[in-house]
């Protein structure tokens, strides 16, 4: 997945890319509102992450430049936290506003939180939703392998679902615990790579979609 990060300040931008990495996303960067605007019109983000205060063009201004063409998920880095401006990011179509100076784990939080619900919309309106010879249909809880229905567990079923539903992003073994078997279930790491041993199973060959991520957990990569 793929993120523009729009500052004026390359320690900024330097900081946000290096967490976003860290996360698994591909970074491109511009100085600039018009940049932003230019480089948002020639190609597909996943998120842009826009800072208000800009020479050329503001980053209000850059939101609403982009949004007559895309509908790019945008987080907005203001270092003004009055409820005016939330306001009219808002108003804008901005998906979330973010106050400097930020911790860059709330951000990156904030992030992986927006492409998700994105994602998941996207999911519903896409269902089924097809990568290569797998086939997955969230409304009807069915997926097929090459054309033949997969027999799984119910906990099978959640697991895939949240991992489509956030294809693509890093999600850590605690994360999957807490979304997929819930706040007050008493488990540990082994649940969540059982489960994921049994999933891979019932895949075959499209097992390849699952990617471990050494020491953190697991991704749909598609």
């Amino acid at each position: 997945m793929k993120i523009l990060v729009v500052d004026d300040e390359m320690n900024i931008r330097n900081v946000v890319k290096e967490y976003a990495e860290h996360e698994g996303f591909k970074v491109d960067e511009a100085g600039d509102g018009m940049e932003a605007v230019a480089m948002a019109k020639a190609q597909d983000y996943d998120l842009i992450v826009m800072d208000v205060m800009m020479p050329r063009l503001d980053g209000f201004s850059a939101c609403k430049e982009i949004r007559k063409t895309k509908d790019t998920p945008i987080i907005i880095l203001s270092a003004r936290d009055d409820e005016y401006d939330q306001q009219h990011g808002f108003d804008l179509g901005i998906d979330d506003y973010v106050t400097k100076p930020f911790s860059p784990p709330l951000l990156m939080a904030r992030v992986k939180a927006v492409v998700s619900r994105r994602n998941a919309s996207r999911g519903n309106v896409s269902d089924p939703m097809v990568f290569e010879g797998l086939e997955i249909n969230m409304s009807g809880r069915e997926v097929y392998v090459d054309g033949k229905r997969a027999n799984m567990t119910p906990k099978e079923y959640d697991l895939l679902f949240y991992l489509v539903k956030n294809r693509n992003i890093a999600l850590t073994r605690d994360k999957l615990l807490e979304e997929v078997w819930g706040y007050d279930f008493f488990g540990d790491d082994r649940t969540v790579d059982t489960h994921i041993k049994m999933l891979r199973n019932s895949l075959g060959e499209y097992r390849k979609f699952i990617v471990t991520l050494r020491g953190m957990g697991y991704k749909f990569e598609a």
